[in-house]
């Protein structure tokens, strides 16, 4: 197994999965960014979609950006991009289906009361996120305070893709309830929750995994879990979770 470095992550969270990114200069990046934003994202939204504040629309993408990792919020988004929360909510379906965004949604379940229902924002690409977001640098991307929700976007959108590709099918969401009580991804297969913490650490608390008991409030069987984290090696907390290594997933 590689070593899980975190340089090594964050920079690829930072060039993203474009290959033209990835084999090209910083400068050469930034222009390819610019191309992509003006030559795809506006150029469809306007063309295929109709969209006629252009600058609006530029706004939009960079507030989105902005709030990678955190619950949806339309009124913020519209007021970055001056526009109503229904117009924020109707371009956020937009840069949805143009697979630019991907929206985790709440964890459903009638047995559980108080949980929130808005979703939680990621992008499809890190690299583009850091480049609307203005982060010029692996480094300071890293040492920055997004470091955090940028490695919480890598390591949702690694289980999107894999679960993807999986024989079996599974359902990924999140936990939060009206009191800020949150777990990142519950991983829902075979009538079983997996449920998982992301933590940029490498040596995260322990104590993250005690969350985990609000799945026994349900009818649903807790199975296998833990903390994607920065670690060198899965190391178990207790018999049903561990340290998980960033890289294995």
């Amino acid at each position: 197994m590689p070593e899980n470095n975190i340089i090594n992550v964050f920079r690829h969270i930072w060039e993203g999965g474009f290959v033209d990114v990835m084999t090209a200069t910083n400068e050469m990046a930034q222009t390819y960014y610019q191309s992509y934003i003006d030559n795809y994202l506006i150029a469809d939204a306007v063309n295929d979609e109709g969209i006629s504040d252009v600058e609006g629309f530029r706004r939009f993408i960079r507030a989105c950006a902005a709030l990678t990792g955190n619950l949806v919020n339309y009124r913020t988004l519209g007021e970055a991009a001056g526009v109503s929360d229904v117009t924020a909510k109707k371009w956020l379906g937009i840069l949805q289906d143009m697979d630019v965004i991907y929206l985790l949604e709440p964890y459903s379940n009638n047995e559980l009361q108080r949980m929130i229902k808005s979703p939680k924002l990621y992008f499809c690409d890190t690299g583009l996120c850091a480049y609307l977001t203005r982060w010029l640098t692996p480094d300071s991307l890293r040492e920055g305070a997004a470091g955090g929700h940028f490695f919480e976007n890598y390591v949702v959108m690694e289980l999107v893709k894999n679960y993807a590709y999986a024989r079996d099918s599974a359902v990924l969401s999140f936990y939060r309830d009206i009191k800020a009580k949150e777990i990142d991804v519950f991983i829902e297969e075979n009538g079983k929750i997996h449920p998982l913490e992301i933590k940029k650490a490498s040596n995260p608390e322990k104590k993250e995994i005690k969350k985990f008991d609000i799945i026994e409030k349900t009818s649903l069987e807790k199975s296998y879990g833990g903390i994607i984290c920065m670690t060198d090696r899965p190391f178990p907390i207790d018999e049903m979770n561990s340290l998980i290594p960033c890289n294995i997933i």
